[in-house]
């Protein structure tokens, strides 16, 4: 599973780590950027914890041949025409507001929708960890 935005810093963040969160580690995921920036957003990292979910080893990656080659399912989440395609790959286009830039509660709510979507896809690819 891969997750791709843009800059890599926010909204391809949270959405893999909101899956990992809610398929508790069923599925390989990782999030790249077409054009990373040096950090993630700092709305985001907080947006995320207030949730428990915690990015301590995260950073923006670079969107590559070889990271969608190995992606079953990938996620555009804003990257637009820069991001490769391959034959056998299922890709999804998610419209996801961009958070760079935005306040706190503006994050909060892509937070939510991206987590909304991301419990869709897990269910739909049959990844629902079961209640603890």
């Amino acid at each position: 599973m891969l997750f791709v935005c843009v800059r890599n810093a926010g909204r391809s963040q949270m959405a893999a780590a909101l899956l990992e969160q809610h398929t508790g580690g069923q599925a390989v995921v990782r999030s790249a950027g077409s054009r990373p920036t040096e950090e993630l957003d700092a709305n985001c990292v907080l947006a995320l914890s207030e949730l428990g979910v915690l990015l301590p080893a995260a950073y923006p990656k670079p969107l590559s041949d070889e990271v969608v080659r190995a992606a079953d399912v990938v996620v555009n989440m804003g990257c637009g025409d820069t991001c490769p395609t391959y034959p056998g790959n299922r890709y999804l286009d998610w419209d996801v507001a961009d958070p760079a830039g935005a306040s706190l509660e503006q994050v909060r709510t892509i937070r939510d929708d991206i987590d909304r979507r991301v419990r869709l896809l897990a269910e739909d690819l049959n990844l629902v960890q079961e209640a603890r």
